[in-house]
């Protein structure tokens, strides 16, 4: 079969002398790809988030075992997308696959549906993180301010690095996501050594602590997950791009998976195997910092919650980038303005879309506050439940994709089956997702169905956009 489209040849003619047009310009290697996703992923705010809701909503211990059968849910979704990303050479990560097999408008779709998805995130763990600085500010005897303003304090440094070279972006997020993996490496290694508040019980991996509501406890470690399928939105920016997305999609999923799974178990034992779900439900919000004040004092309480606000601000900036990309991608295949797939001259970095980004997130977080929400219960709740729906839903299309792609080459067998069981593992989790979104946004069912017709009106608005888009992209069959 011969080539659809060579996107070398493609960016050529829609580069300008000035370099406005064309690549974006990087040099991330594994580890900062990596650091980028895992960031994303944001570890303290899952562990201090995620495990406590899990352990009280599903009446279970069974978190680190959900933490690792969501890794391998991923583990075969990364390798049928690997398998698959030496013939796709697009930083569009779910719009390049899902346009290589399934055709221009259901790929155009499905990048219109990622942008929102992501954007819902960026969105909501910075109003999150909005409420943990204020706390902080106050802990520490300062004034009472309001969360919002300190949200859009969050939202302008975001944007500023941004904007910028996404070379300085990793190092932040690296140097964010260094410091909160080390506290929290310290508080499982303590609790572990000291044998936890009544022996080591491995309480979480008997039948009992995997009865209740395991299928919940699978959702929110999924929710855990997001993010780290976007090794491919840097590809532009990579050094060897070939080498480097697989690798550390591999990396950011194992990392991911082993760092969960571990640190929710220490945290379990930390608060006595199965009396750790009535510690959670004392005090959900706290049970991380609790836990840290019980094993590291209030020095390492504190050092912890500063660390929180790090981590959520880290998972921001992470989907802010993201974010950008895909509103790149959209701006160069003319679906959007062409100057929005423009190249910042000196950064290399997708500037003009970066702006785009920060100014919805400016008005949409506006009309947010404005309408007077809870930032926690009425705006991270429901926004993240509809991001995890939106990707929940590309995550099943990417993989019937490189089923698709991998039938119509031929001699792919393997890789066909790689994909199916894939497709399978991602179609319970979309069930998953669907059947429990009422509880995931808050308990309306009345928004529950909002936000579950939503991701397919994006879905079918892009479709309908396809028609303004150009064939960009580099997609070979060879």
């Amino acid at each position: 079969m011969s080539d659809v489209v060579n996107a070398d040849d493609t960016r050529d003619r829609a580069s300008s002398p000035d370099g406005r047009r064309g690549h974006l310009r990087g040099n991330l290697g594994v580890p900062a790809i990596v650091l980028m996703v895992v960031a994303a992923a944001a570890p303290l705010s899952t562990i201090g988030g995620n495990v406590p809701i899990a352990m009280v909503l599903g009446d279970t211990t069974g978190i680190p075992v959900a933490f690792l059968v969501a890794g391998a849910i991923f583990l075969l979704f990364a390798a049928s997308f690997v398998a698959m990303s030496k013939y796709v050479k697009d930083a569009g990560a779910f719009y390049a696959y899902i346009r290589t097999s399934l055709g221009k408008a259901a790929g155009t779709g499905a990048a219109v549906l990622a942008l929102p998805a992501y954007m819902a995130t960026l969105l909501g763990v910075s109003a999150y993180d909005g409420v943990i600085l204020a706390g902080l500010i106050e802990r520490f005897n300062g004034p009472a301010i309001p969360w919002w303003l300190l949200t859009a304090g969050v939202l302008a440094v975001v944007a500023w690095l941004g904007y910028r070279d996404i070379d300085l972006s990793a190092k932040v997020l690296g140097i964010f996501l260094v410091s909160e993996v080390a506290i929290l490496l310290v508080l499982d290694l303590v609790i572990v050594l000291r044998g936890g508040e009544q022996g080591i019980t491995g309480d979480s991996f008997t039948p009992q602590g995997l009865a209740g509501g395991v299928g919940i406890a699978l959702l929110y470690a999924l929710w855990g997950f997001v993010g780290v399928e976007a090794t491919a939105v840097f590809r532009d920016e990579a050094r060897d791009p070939d080498r480097t997305v697989p690798r550390a999609t591999y990396w950011a999923v194992g990392i991911v998976a082993v760092f969960y799974a571990f640190s929710s178990w220490a945290l379990i034992e930390g608060n006595g195997g199965s009396g750790a779900i009535q510690a959670a439900v004392d005090d959900p919000d706290n049970f991380m910092v609790n836990t840290a004040q019980k094993y590291l004092g209030m020095v390492g309480r504190d050092l912890t919650t500063i660390l929180w606000f790090v981590s959520v601000f880290a998972c921001a900036l992470a989907f802010h980038n993201i974010s950008s990309r895909y509103a790149f991608v959209l701006g160069q295949s003319g679906v959007f303005s062409r100057k929005i797939g423009e190249v910042h001259p000196k950064h290399g970095s997708p500037a003009n879309a970066s702006l785009v980004i920060t100014v919805a997130s400016f008005v949409v977080m506006g009309i947010l506050a404005a309408l007077q929400l809870d930032p926690v219960l009425q705006i991270f709740g429901p926004l993240g439940g509809l991001g995890i729906l939106a990707l929940a839903i590309l995550w099943l299309l990417t993989t019937i994709s490189v089923v698709v792609f991998f039938v119509r080459r031929g001699n792919s067998t393997g890789k066909v089956v790689l994909g199916s069981f894939a497709t399978l593992a991602l179609a319970g989790a979309l069930v998953l997702v669907v059947s429990n979104l009422t509880l995931v946004v808050g308990g309306s069912p009345t928004l529950a169905v909002v936000f579950g017709v939503m991701p397919l009106v994006f879905f079918g608005i892009g479709m309908l956009l396809s028609r303004r888009s150009d064939d960009l992209g580099s997609i070979s069959t060879k």
